[in-house]
């Protein structure tokens, strides 16, 4: 992971450009603590490290999640369109059942044989016409019946295949979810293995020395009613926690942010931040305009929202709350306007 830019004293450069790293982030608020009481160089490396690991981790338990979600709808559809179709099978096998039993009790005698006994040779050959009728009805029912049991079995077949991909999906699920919770484990051990007066100054940093009140946008106009909704929705979750995993409303992790934001202007954006990259077109970090997404990283596995005044909205990781942040912290991959 490329190192993060150290933030002013202050731990606040408006001039900077937006950056925010669900969980990279943390690196950024280690840099944000006096050197004095700075954690190890090592400890920070390595907690910088494993957040960055678990945004990643948690970039794929979305999509992952998104996936299984999409299958397991698409599934119960398909089991709805299974029991409606041989509802109407069982309807016609019915229906056949009655009009064989109807040819067998109006001709089960030889017509040759039939017209001998018959005291009434027109009605004989009423008869046999409406014989002839039902044969022809008949093997129309029989081409629909052969017909809808095709589908039912093409049917069943894709569902099969569904399923199948419904559980690999799950198991991607949990594979990426146990990532997720190994590294911020391991992360929390290193914090908590550092001396009191240090993992206080971090836990401090951490919490935002109270900037989600400290961006100053006098002047800032969105470009449009769309991005003024979206970024109203995203300053309306100032202060709400971190959850990886979550796309709000009580809780956030960095693309859950964006996407939730933007659901409240009428737009849907993709789960992930890889996705989000690409959910627009893409401008220069110094033409970025309020309401545009900023992604970080090479591997874009970071997003925040650009608010205008050199600032982002964003999720930033554990134990860090929705907050404004400069977009300059870490590295940015590109800017990209819905």
């Amino acid at each position: 992971m490329g190192s993060h830019r150290r933030l002013a004293p202050s731990g606040f450069n408006r001039g900077a450009g937006a950056a925010l790293c669900a969980l990279s982030a943390a690196a950024a608020a280690l840099g944000a603590v006096p050197a004095s009481a700075a954690p190890r160089t090592d400890t920070r490396a390595e907690v910088d490290r494993l957040y960055q690991q678990a945004e990643e981790a948690t970039q794929a338990y979305d999509k992952a999640d998104e996936q299984a979600g999409r299958l397991r709808r698409e599934v119960n559809d398909s089991q709805d369109r299974i029991a409606r179709q041989q509802q109407r099978i069982n309807t016609m096998r019915e229906a056949l059942g009655s009009l064989a039993g109807a040819q067998y009790r109006a001709g089960g005698l030889d017509p040759t044989v039939a017209l001998l006994f018959s005291d009434d040779p027109e009605e004989y050959l009423d008869r046999a016409s409406l014989l002839d009728r039902i044969d022809v009805r008949r093997a129309g029912q029989l081409g629909a019946l052969r017909s809808a049991m095709r589908e039912l079995a093409q049917e069943r077949a894709e569902a099969a295949g569904k399923l199948a991909e419904l559980e690999h999906s799950r198991r991607a699920v949990a594979s990426h979810k146990a990532v997720v919770e190994r590294k911020l484990a391991q992360a929390r051990t290193l914090l908590n293995a550092l001396p009191t007066e240090d993992r206080a100054a971090f836990e401090h940093a951490s919490r935002g020395d109270g900037r989600a009140d400290l961006a100053d946008l006098t002047g800032v106009l969105p470009p449009d009613a769309r991005a003024a909704a979206a970024i109203a929705a995203a300053r309306s979750a100032l202060g709400k926690p971190y959850v990886w995993g979550a796309s709000g409303p009580s809780g956030f992790d960095c693309s859950g942010l964006m996407q939730w934001s933007y659901a409240h202007a009428g737009i849907h954006l993709p789960r992930t931040s890889q996705e989000q990259r690409y959910a627009g077109h893409q401008v220069p970090l110094s033409q970025a305009q309020p309401g545009d997404l900023v992604v970080y990283r090479s591997d874009a596995s970071h997003v925040a929202m650009y608010v205008g005044n050199g600032q982002v909205i964003h999720a930033p990781y554990p134990g860090a709350p929705v907050r404004y942040d400069p977009v300059g912290m870490m590295p940015v991959s590109s800017v990209t306007r819905p």
